[in-house]
């Protein structure tokens, strides 16, 4: 049919395009951390690394783990979580920024990148797209979790499958350690993903940014993984903790490891914000002005574009 009164027809595309520009960030902050989740399954060695972040990231852990190391081991998994956070990015950068991280949404807020109002909203798009990301490879491989061990879901053990899902802790370590572990970890994300987007810094190729921070992901993995995991994350590590909880694995998985669950959920908030404030205090502060009268023009609602947040 076509026109009528002067008025266009909207196609079923346009009808479901979304007005409001913030549930367009948080189901692209849903997505991302979905893409995350599924793709990254942890694996833990004996008193080794354990593993590497969620359908895509968790994903690799779980090929790993199921197979007994026959499809995968310490390179697969951290290469394989680096890139789910890679592609995530590059499926959700343009709309939301491409956080799919609580504790970069946190720094975005506190420095300026990001409306506070916001912030609620990002993270719970976050937790619940982790949430859903957990269940989805659990639905993926449910054969083989049930052929693994008996259909067992264990936690601790050589038969344990719990770790493909969320972090834990070496046998070694203590809390206090496990804490200044994942703060300092979070603290080096946070500065080197400042610098990867900060146009006055040497700055990345245009399109490259995603590349580069799977670059990064896998340099933390691969020298400070060994402890816990190097999780950095609250949503990818929380959510889907909560979904073995209720899956089967039992509410024990946040009681091992000397209650460790809260770690990977506080440690990276406090070293998002100090890894933030190092970067502003000690290099962006610093940058040269090229127009200090313009600079002075600029309310301070308006802070400077950064492409990592989209300023919103």
């Amino acid at each position: 049919m076509g026109p009528e009164n002067g008025h266009k027809t909207k196609s079923f595309k346009q009808r479901l395009v979304l007005k409001n520009s913030l549930a367009k960030e948080a189901l692209s902050e849903f997505l991302g951390t979905f893409i995350m989740i599924s793709a990254s399954s942890w694996k833990q060695l004996p008193c080794l690394l354990l593993g590497i972040l969620q359908v895509l990231g968790c994903g690799s852990v779980a090929q790993a783990v199921l197979s007994r190391g026959h499809f995968g081991g310490i390179v697969t998994l951290n290469v394989g979580f680096a890139m789910s956070v890679a592609m995530a990015i590059y499926v959700t950068g343009g709309v939301s920024g491409g956080h799919i991280n609580p504790a970069v949404s946190l720094a975005m807020c506190l420095f300026g990148r990001m409306k506070w109002f916001k912030f609620p909203f990002y993270v719970g798009a976050q937790f619940l797209g982790a949430f859903v990301g957990a269940a989805t490879l659990f639905g993926i491989y449910y054969d083989g979790f049930m052929s693994f061990a008996g259909g067992k879901l264990l936690i601790v053990g050589e038969n344990a499958t719990a770790h493909i899902f969320a972090t834990y802790p070496a046998p070694y370590l203590s809390l206090t350690n496990a804490f200044a572990d994942q703060v300092m970890s979070t603290m080096f994300l946070l500065i080197l993903v400042f610098a990867i987007f900060d146009s006055k810094n040497l700055g990345v190729p245009r399109g490259l940014e995603p590349i580069v921070v799977g670059l990064l992901i896998i340099v933390l993995s691969g020298s400070l993984g060994l402890n816990s995991g190097c999780a950095m994350n609250p949503a990818r590590d929380l959510s889907p903790r909560l979904f073995t909880a209720l899956a089967g694995w039992g509410f024990e998985v946040f009681t091992v490891g000397n209650n460790f669950w809260w770690i990977p959920v506080v440690g990276p908030l406090v070293g998002a914000v100090i890894g933030g404030l190092i970067y502003v205090l000690l290099i962006e502060i610093h940058h040269p002005n090229p127009n200090p009268d313009f600079e002075a023009e600029q309310s301070e609602d308006k802070p400077e574009k950064y492409e990592f947040s989209v300023i919103m």
